[in-house]
């Protein structure tokens, strides 16, 4: 009788150090993404998981991932996802190597930035550098000094301060200048060609999502091209939810 107990008591412990471990364990996935011939890595092919983390390939094809055990993963390229794998299928996730159907030498030629957003800023900055550095006239930047060391005003400076017409102009034309220049730079990053890719979506549907999740310049300023990528793809989950409660509203 108190052998019994015993295994009951046991059998009982055991159960519950099974519900007091947790389920779920990080595992470190990581390879490389080739095209189809198995050779050749492929550059900026996106690998998300279900739980929203996201990583993209560098220019050797490599990506690592800090994913939990009851995670799926999937690789995405040129807005074609490969069907995903649950992390605990992958056998050895320190080598898990990708190959997608995908030529490199057929690939088509996708320009992300067209055009150096950099040098358009400097000649842009040098065309209105007047503009740019322009200043409202301060009553303590008209005192000045001669050669001789006699203090005096600056005629020049004391004709600007009563010229108020003038400054106005110049300061919202120098406003209007450094909202440009914010605003290409926005699209400089987040750009159609990024999210297409990301997000499969195209023509009116692509034109709706650019509209409606465009980032601020603070933020696109502030990020890096993976947080980026991690916002416009977390928006692609959050639009195609709400473009099936349309969907169902409209059928109602």
């Amino acid at each position: 009788m108190i052998h019994h107990l015993r295994t009951r008591y046991l059998l009982f412990a055991v159960i519950c150090i099974g519900f007091c471990l947790p389920a779920n364990s990080q595992v470190q996935v990581k390879g490389t993404v080739y095209d189809v011939t198995q050779r050749n890595p492929l550059m900026d092919v996106t690998v998300l998981s279900s739980s929203g983390r996201a990583a993209v390939t560098d220019s050797f094809g490599h990506y690592s991932l800090v994913l939990e055990s009851m995670d799926s993963i999937h690789f995405s390229y040129l807005g074609k996802p490969t069907k995903p794998v649950a992390v605990k299928d992958i056998p050895y996730p320190w080598d898990f190597n990708m190959s997608l159907h995908v030529t490199t030498g057929m690939l088509p030629s996708v320009i992300v930035r067209p055009r150096s957003f950099r040098y358009d800023s400097m000649q842009n900055r040098m065309t209105y550098s007047k503009v740019f550095d322009f200043q409202k006239p301060n009553p303590l930047s008209t005192i000045n000094s001669s050669p001789s060391g006699v203090v005096g005003m600056d005629p020049n400076a004391i004709i600007n301060m009563f010229r108020f017409r003038r400054n106005r102009r110049m300061l919202a034309f120098q406003e209007r200048l450094v909202q440009q220049e914010q605003d290409k730079y926005v699209d400089h990053r987040y750009n159609k060609a990024i999210v297409k890719r990301l997000t499969g979506l195209d023509k009116e549907e692509l034109d709706a999502f650019m509209v409606r999740y465009r980032p601020d310049y603070d933020f696109v300023q502030s990020c890096n091209d993976l947080e980026l990528f991690q916002y416009i793809w977390s928006c692609s989950k959050q639009y195609e939810t709400f473009r099936k409660r349309s969907i169902n509203a409209i059928v109602d």
